[in-house]
């Protein structure tokens, strides 16, 4: 029989203990299953070293993944693990929800445990030695300072506590100048401020957003997205295009893919990022490089 390693998060946004529950019936149902709740990252780091040849299951939203990643690449354990089975009970799954991954979480967990294999692509930032990673997306400008807004209202909220942080950061920014290079070609010198940067492995961000409709998780490269719209009808109008996917059509945005791309202040002024819907302090600079097929997971056969 199987064994299954469930890494739940008990603070996974949306999810509920039926939810919980449900999942682990359908992983007990096929495999010899073990959950952990890790209580931080050192616990965490701890129960994926005793893995021990388990195939690792997280139930949870991109915070969970993105810790998973994150703990097997410190660790330096994402070419000794197999592919990661997902079951999304987050707030915004979008991970998930780019990857195809169904939303009942019984029809997740079996996803989890029999789905195919697909490679995945991790981005990997120059902050320290070690670096952090980025699963789905980082993004500066509205879309970080919106999710920063939202943070007091997300558990409440749910997703539309995004669409709160977005309008309190819509109303008052005039943009952010920072300079955007991808692999070594400058994307936007900064001389003029943008609305947005997005770098994206994944589609979507705050629960469905198509942000980068034109990346491919797993193809070496990450989507770059520039988005010059700050002047008030700009933004709505920038805000109403991304949400239908047509923003790449706009001349206020600009779209590559590259393998490793640079932020950075061209006022002294920092800024903040959201990676992978955690936001950090803000930050003068920071470079990601992809590293291809990194990791993986299972997913719906086609």
């Amino acid at each position: 029989m199987t064994a299954v390693l469930a890494l739940a998060n008990a603070a996974a946004g949306s999810a509920d203990d039926d939810a919980v529950e449900s999942a682990l019936d359908a992983l007990r149902a096929r495999a010899d299953t073990e959950v952990v709740v890790p209580d931080g990252s050192e616990e965490m780091d701890r129960a994926l070293r005793a893995a021990a040849g388990r195939q690792v299951v997280v139930l949870g939203g991109d915070g969970s993944v993105h810790g998973c990643v994150a703990a097997l690449f410190g660790a330096g354990l994402l070419d000794s693990v197999g592919p990661l089975g997902i079951v999304p009970l987050g707030t915004g799954n979008d991970l998930a929800g780019g990857l195809g991954l169904p939303e009942d979480p019984q029809e997740a967990a079996r996803v989890a445990i029999e789905g195919t294999v697909r490679p995945m692509d991790v981005l990997v930032d120059d902050e320290g030695d070690d670096g952090g990673i980025v699963v789905n997306v980082v993004h500066a400008g509205v879309g970080a300072e919106a999710a920063a807004s939202a943070s007091a209202v997300k558990g409440a909220l749910g997703v539309a506590g995004y669409l709160v942080g977005a309008a309190a950061a819509g109303m008052s920014t005039t943009g952010w100048r920072l300079r955007v290079v991808a692999d070594g070609e400058v994307v936007h010198d900064g001389a003029e401020p943008v609305l947005m940067v997005g770098v994206a492995l994944g589609t979507t961000i705050g629960g469905g957003t198509p942000v980068a409709p034109m990346s491919s998780p797993g193809s070496g490269l990450a989507e770059v997205i520039v988005s010059t719209a700050t002047g008030p009808v700009e933004r709505a109008a920038f805000a109403a295009d991304m949400r239908q996917g047509r923003h790449l059509d706009r001349d206020d945005v600009w779209s590559t893919h590259a393998a490793e791309i640079t932020v950075e202040s061209t006022d002294g002024e920092p800024f903040r990022l959201n990676t992978d819907g955690d936001v950090t302090d803000p930050v003068l600079r920071r470079t990601w490089r992809v590293h291809p097929g990194a990791w993986s997971c299972r997913v719906p056969e086609e």
